[in-house]
This record gives structure tokens, C-alpha cells and sequence, in this order.
């Protein structure tokens, strides 16, 4: 759930760009304004996506593109939202061709769900304190650099009208006072129903047996002669050699780096815990017979050569509560969130127009 901090945090961000890009360019970066309140982050560094991926950012032009009981929501807002969402488009300046429809439906039903829930907000007859609403104002006003650039913001994006900015701030409090109402408050778990779900479904935090190994592994090439066969053979009976008089992870695994042939070779042979059922069976059976810390017999599996180092064997078991009570109270009050948000959506457009244009 945005705050109405973040929301004004990034609005101050957004004031900030007004001096460094064009007109349209600060529409383009401009990030949330479904709720009144620019909101979204600055823009991630660096993005893997080329710009032969991406579709051209949108171009401000004011044109409504939902009509929610009469009030119309534009794709300047529209814009915004999906930079909350895919904020890497102010790198690119556009979206990824293949995530861009499904990011424009995300956009459109969020900033419809936020106008909803204002509209909702003040059929109650919610109001914001004015001691609150000075507060936020001021908040928001000390994040400007300066005067200047508070000044270019007010034109573009309020026309220059204080009434506008202090009815975006309002309109940003009013939802988050109804949400906090409505869903905040709401999705509380407390400690006792956390407690309860972890009895209930004891599997869920039940854990399989682990071994953690660094491996050396020689691998002779696809289609190999005899005697390339039995050239890897000497050479990873030589490599198991070396390995049987190390003493420590560190000196296993500089040789893994040094010798080894399989993927892990990078990372100091270095497996980390695996699932005793993920590995083969051979490699099961030789950490039992071992203790952490030895190295295991040459073995063959398949046409290559192997060995380890046992770091660690975790035996089957189950967390305790007082290792999981937390991220569970977590998931389950996210869980208990996320749909108090899509009961209260569905129960506020029942009697409501939504006409997307």
C-alpha cells in the first residue's frame, strides 16, 4: 500500500526533474496522480532491457481515459501509474512491447480503485484535520531544493494554483484515512492467529534432509575417444588427490576453481544446501558415509568424474514457531490485505459507472 509520504516524497522528485527536461518529457516522469499525489520512486539504475524492446512512452495529451460517476481520470494519470509500475521506462523512455498491455490494465485499475475509494471516502464525510493538512503542505513544500523549481512544478502540474495542490493533498489523505479504516486496520494478525495457522498446517514448515557440497568435477568432451575417456579418468584421479589433503573450504574450493569443469567451478565448487532428493542418488549415499568436512570417493556418473567435500548435513526437521512467527504474521496479514483490497473494490464498483473511454 502507497503512503501519503512516499506519494509526497515523489512528487518533490518529480519537481526536481522540471528542471533538467522538456514540458512533455516532466509529464512523462511524473509517477502517481490517481490519488491526487504523484507517487512512485526514482527510476531504478540500470535496465537490462534494450530499446528495440520497448514501445514509446505514451505522450501527455490530457485525453480522459476512464470515466468514473462522472469524474474523469486522464492518461496523464495513466502515465503515472504505470511509471509507478515500471519505473525503468524513464531510462528507455517507453515499456517493454511484450509487459506493456498488461501493464497499462494494472495502471487503469489502480487509479480507478483509488478514485473509488476517494468518492467513497467522502460519501462518508471523512475530512482531513486542517492541523494535518497544514502539516502535510509543509512536509511536501520542504522537499523542493528551491523556490524556483516549487514554482515550475505549481505551473505545470497545478497551473499555479495552491487550491489545487492543497486538494491533491487532501485527496491523498482522504484515501490513505480510508484504507487505513478499511484494510489497514482490518488485516492485523495477531500473535495467537499466527500461532494457530502454524499448528494447523504443520507441513508447510517441515523441511527435507540437506546436504551442502562443494564439488570437483572432470568432464571429457561429447563423443570422446577411449583414450580421451581414460585421460579424464587419470585427471580427475589426480584432481581427487589434491583434494584429499586439503584442510578447509577455502583450499576444496580454490581447487574446484582451479581444476573442476562443472558450472559450479566458479563459486569455489560451492552447491550450497540442496535437498537430499535433488541430488543423485550416489552423491546421497556417499555423504552418509562420511563426516562434514571429508572429502567422498572418486565416483563416475554417467560419462564424467566427481567428487566432494561434505560441508554440511542437515537431517529432516521442522522450524520452530519462534523461527517462522514473524514472516508468517507477515504473509498471512498481506494474504488478509490483499483481500480485504479486492473485497472492498468489488463492493465499491457495484453501484459505481465505470466507463472506460
Amino acid at each position: 500500500m502507497k503512503t501519503t509520504k512516499h506519494k509526497l516524497e515523489v512528487l518533490a522528485f518529480a519537481a526536481l526533474a522540471m528542471t533538467l527536461v522538456t514540458r512533455t518529457a516532466m509529464a512523462q516522469m511524473s509517477s502517481h496522480a490517481s490519488t491526487g499525489v504523484m507517487a512512485s520512486s526514482a527510476a531504478p539504475n540500470g535496465s537490462s532491457l534494450p530499446p528495440a524492446a520497448m514501445t514509446p512512452m505514451l505522450q501527455i495529451t490530457d485525453k480522459p481515459v476512464v470515466r468514473i460517476n462522472g469524474t474523469e481520470l486522464t492518461d496523464r494519470d495513466l502515465l503515472r501509474e504505470m511509471l509507478t509500475i515500471f519505473p525503468y521506462a524513464r531510462q528507455h523512455n517507453g515499456f517493454p512491447k511484450a509487459e506493456e498491455a498488461k501493464i497499462r490494465m494494472g495502471a487503469l485499475r489502480m487509479i480507478e480503485f483509488e478514485e473509488l475509494v476517494y468518492q467513497e471516502a467522502l460519501r462518508r464525510g471523512m475530512t482531513v484535520p486542517p492541523v494535518k493538512l497544514a502539516k502535510a503542505e509543509k512536509d511536501f513544500r520542504a522537499q523542493f531544493p528551491s523556490q524556483e523549481v516549487f514554482d515550475g512544478f505549481m505551473k505545470e502540474e497545478m497551473h499555479g494554483s495552491k487550491a489545487a495542490l492543497r486538494k491533491q493533498i487532501s485527496r491523498s489523505l482522504l484515501i490513505e484515512q480510508m484504507l487505513k479504516l478499511e484494510v489497514k486496520d482490518k488485516s492485523v494478525v495477531t500473535l495467537a492467529e499466527t500461532r494457530a495457522y502454524y499448528l494447523k498446517n504443520p507441513k508447510e514448515f517441515a523441511y527435507k534432509e540437506k546436504f551442502q557440497i562443494q564439488t570437483i568435477s572432470i568432464m571429457p568432451p561429447e563423443k570422446a575417444t577411449e583414450q580421451a575417456k581414460q585421460d579424464a579418468k587419470k585427471q580427475a584421479e589426480e584432481a581427487w588427490k589434491q583434494a584429499k589433503v586439503t584442510n578447509s573450504y577455502q583450499d576444496f574450493g580454490l581447487l574446484a576453481e582451479k581444476l573442476s569443469q562443472d558450472d559450479f567451478h566458479v563459486n569455489m565448487g560451492d552447491h550450497h544446501a540442496v535437498d537430499a532428493d535433488k541430488l543423485p542418488p550416489e552423491i546421497v549415499k556417499a555423504a552418509h558415509s562420511i563426516k562434514v568436512g571429508q572429502v567422498s570417493e572418486l565416483m563416475q556418473l554417467g560419462e564424467f568424474y566427481t567428487f566432494f567435500r561434505l560441508d554440511a548435513a542437515i537431517p529432516a526437521g521442522k522450524y520452530t514457531f519462534e523461527q517462522v512467527k514473524e514472516p508468517l504474521r507477515q504473509q498471512l496479514q498481506q494474504e488478509r490485505s490483499e483481500k480485504l483490497r479486492a473485497g472492498l473494490d468489488k463492493k465499491l464498483r457495484q453501484n459505481a459507472k465505470v466507463q472506460e473511454l
